[in-house]
């Protein structure tokens, strides 16, 4: 690992750990979902977009910083691709939410359940990960494991599809409300991984 003889500024490490919060709040949000009566979705929907909103608010924060400051952590193109690698896994989450409310979907693929049990492990890890960012070390187990994780949530997704478009008697429109609902949790999934690979990479030029 280099050595910096330039005093950083602190303030980016809280930043990137409220951001990486933001991902469990959200996966907070997107498992009560699941069983949540119709009377209650919508305001786990203002919910969730608060969350989005407040994600945003990190992130423009960390760029606005980044541009500012005269040393950072690491590479500045780095942390933009961070800052909005962490952002896109809120915004992914809250896609998914969006599309169950507004499709009005009143019982989810049975496999779903399993899937956002997936993200919100990945979440918790991303968050626990961030602490470590201070020397980039011991990471190795969190790479793993998301990758891990990303490749059950693969699998989930190839059986929710067959599942779906094995069933028999199902109208076209209620095939293509579900077929949107899982992309967006396969997306949220890969943008976990996204996120991973980007602290390895991020890891990798600073050693």
């Amino acid at each position: 690992m280099g050595f910096r003889l330039t005093p950083q500024d602190p303030t980016f490490y809280a930043l990137f750990a409220t951001s990486a919060q933001q991902l469990v709040e959200g996966a907070r949000e997107l498992t009560v979902l699941l069983g949540a009566d119709a009377d209650e979705r919508e305001g786990i929907l203002r919910r969730m977009h608060d969350i989005e909103a407040a994600s945003d608010e990190v992130t423009h924060e960390i760029i606005r910083r980044v541009a500012g400051s005269f040393v950072t952590p690491f590479d500045r193109a780095d942390m933009h691709t961070l800052a909005v690698a962490l952002e896109q896994c809120v915004d992914l989450m809250e896609a998914a939410v969006d599309l169950i409310v507004l499709y009005q979907v009143d019982e989810v693929l049975p496999r779903v359940a399993k899937q956002v049990e997936i993200i919100a492990r990945m979440a918790e890890l991303t968050v626990d990960a961030m602490p470590r960012m201070r020397s980039l070390r011991e990471l190795g187990d969190y790479w793993v494991e998301v990758n891990r994780l990303e490749n059950r949530a693969n699998k989930q997704y190839r059986r929710m599809l067959a599942d779906l478009f094995n069933v028999k008697k199902t109208d076209p429109l209620t095939v293509m409300k579900h077929k949107d609902i899982i992309d967006a949790l396969e997306a949220t999934a890969n943008g976990f991984e996204h996120v991973a690979l980007t602290l390895e990479a991020i890891a990798v030029r600073e050693s």
